[in-house]
């Protein structure tokens, strides 16, 4: 296409997170037409009702069609993939809406879990009592054991996955919308807004789109 730029995009439930090279962006799913954009866009897209769109539109290309899926599993969600790919070992803690924790060794994919976001927890401990309805504090000191209700649920909910992601001995990878909040948890780990760009790139190399 003459004259135009090459985008990468990844698509969740409620955002097209654009990267163009320089800067990123997003756009709100619902008010966003992916027809008006004429520049050629590689993207990975987790919701289901979008990628139907996005197949009519020839200049949107799809790259979950590139990946070697043997490499992973059949069910497995191709941003999860992505930042898997940018990397050659590691832990990745992608925290988001579910916080995804992903084992990379050697450039090969261990497995990983699914763990409720903050958001969900926190309503979780709602639902049991309107008494629990409290912000998570990702500055309680998980050394010792909590003597308030706030610092108890937020040492109960941070505890466990802090001590399984720590457990592995691994470098650690945080990403998605709450990686800073996580990062005081994990103060050595690397916070990398841009991981699934990263792996989307190397993707595209690995079969010559770029």
């Amino acid at each position: 296409m003459e004259n135009s730029i090459m985008l990468l995009c990844d698509i969740g439930n409620t955002t097209y997170h654009f990267f163009d090279g320089d800067k990123e962006y997003r756009k709100d799913v619902k008010l966003f037409n992916p027809s008006f954009v004429k520049d050629e866009v590689f993207y990975i897209c987790v919701n289901p009702q979008l990628k139907e769109v996005l197949k009519s539109l020839k200049n949107w290309v799809d790259l979950s069609a590139y990946v070697g899926i043997s490499n992973y599993y059949e069910t497995m969600g191709i941003d999860r993939i992505a930042a898997c790919e940018a990397i050659e070992s590691g832990v990745i803690v992608d925290a988001g809406s579910a916080i995804t924790v992903d084992i990379v060794k050697k450039g090969k994919f261990e497995g990983g879990f699914i763990y409720p976001g903050a958001k969900a927890m926190g309503e979780c401990y709602k639902s049991i009592s309107s008494v629990l309805a409290y912000s998570f504090n990702f500055e309680v000191d998980l050394g010792k054991m909590p003597k308030n209700s706030c610092d108890a649920i937020s040492y109960g909910y941070l505890k466990l996955l802090h001590n399984e992601v720590k457990s592995y001995d691994m470098d650690i990878y945080l990403t998605g919308g709450d990686a800073q909040k996580f990062a005081k948890i994990f103060p050595d780990a690397y916070v990398d807004e841009m991981l699934i760009f990263k792996g989307m790139k190397n993707i595209m190399k690995k079969v010559g789109i770029c």
